[in-house]
């Protein structure tokens, strides 16, 4: 869950140093934030005079019930378990979620690692658990999503008030996002174009908007032997017809509103399987064909696809690729 914090009011109970580093983060959520404390950490006052984002006023005394009245958040550093609880439950009476730094046993939510390129945000928590973790973690996908990608979410942010010109369905929009996906991923080095906005948003042909079906075969590898484009395929599919012994980590890749198709095993069915595809994919949707294989030879396209192309369907066989 992401709380939109702009313009709320913020309680932050402490003025150690751990209090601190939630209110600049709380400060850079555009929140209202009000800390109390007997006396404040260096950085403080500097941080409440050119505060991130929101604002942020230093209150000189212990917080009190009546201060929690009303805000959208409530959080707390305190160094005794007593004045924990007393925070976690005033906070509560007054209907107000519950942070307690290092405290996970009084916490209705936890501040996790984050990825920021707003509005793109990744979220990273262990539960309190193991924070450091989260932060290693946290590196290692940072240095997986390019800064571009923040003008990648500003222009779908902006493109969202479009309307009817993304179309005039449900389905129609859903396409359009993923041709912009597919846009954005083949050029994540950058930002896109005001030219190549325009011609995402312009009519389209239903021809155009169809997409071949793919065939992706895997091995004894599972899920880890995936290729890219396989699990970019998994992750586009409208519907997806599988060997019911594919391993659940493999179609978990695909979104959980994909119409999803287990096959019984077995080889003799392939022409009714096939002809159940071309039922599917007439609807215009992206579909996504995961077959079992355990040798080589069994990589060979069998009658399913020879079906498809004879049903007009351009179809794309992935083979699988190598566990690490």
């Amino acid at each position: 869950m992401f709380f939109k914090l702009d313009g709320k009011r913020v309680v932050l109970a402490g003025g150690g140093e751990p209090s601190l580093w939630k209110a600049e983060l709380l400060s850079a959520a555009g929140a209202r934030v009000e800390v109390y404390s007997e006396s404040f950490a260096e950085g403080f006052r500097e941080l409440a005079s050119s505060p991130p984002s929101g604002q942020l006023e230093l209150k000189a005394r212990r917080w009190t019930p009546e201060d929690l009245v009303s805000a959208a958040m409530a959080v707390g550093a305190f160094s005794d378990d007593g004045e924990a609880a007393q925070f976690a439950s005033a906070a509560r009476a007054a209907g107000v979620p519950v942070n307690v730094v290092d405290r996970p046993a009084f916490c209705d939510f936890q501040f996790g690692a984050i990825v920021n390129r707003s509005p793109l945000v990744v979220g990273i928590s262990t539960d309190g658990a193991a924070p450091v973790f989260g932060q290693a973690i946290r590196s290692l996908i940072e240095g997986l999503l390019p800064v571009s990608f923040k003008r990648w979410a500003e222009a779908a942010r902006s493109l969202r008030g479009e309307g009817d010109r993304l179309g005039d369905t449900m389905e129609k929009k859903r396409r359009f996002w993923q041709r912009f996906t597919d846009l954005a991923l083949r050029n994540a080095d950058r930002g896109p174009t005001s030219a190549e906005l325009e011609q995402l948003t312009g009519d389209i042909s239903e021809e155009a908007t169809r997409h071949p079906v793919v065939i992706i075969d895997i091995g004894p590898g599972g899920a880890e032997a995936l290729t890219l484009g396989a699990v970019r395929a998994l992750r586009g599919a409208d519907d997806i017809f599988f060997d019911e012994d594919v391993p659940a980590a493999v179609t978990e890749f695909a979104r959980r509103e994909a119409r999803r198709y287990p096959i019984a095993s077995g080889r003799e069915n392939s022409q009714s399987v096939a002809t159940d595809m071309v039922t599917a994919a007439a609807k215009g949707g992206r579909l996504v064909r995961i077959r079992t294989c355990v040798a080589p030879e069994a990589s060979a396209e069998p009658d399913e696809a020879g079906a498809l192309r004879a049903a007009g369907l351009s179809v794309v066989v992935l083979l699988p690729g190598h566990a690490p």
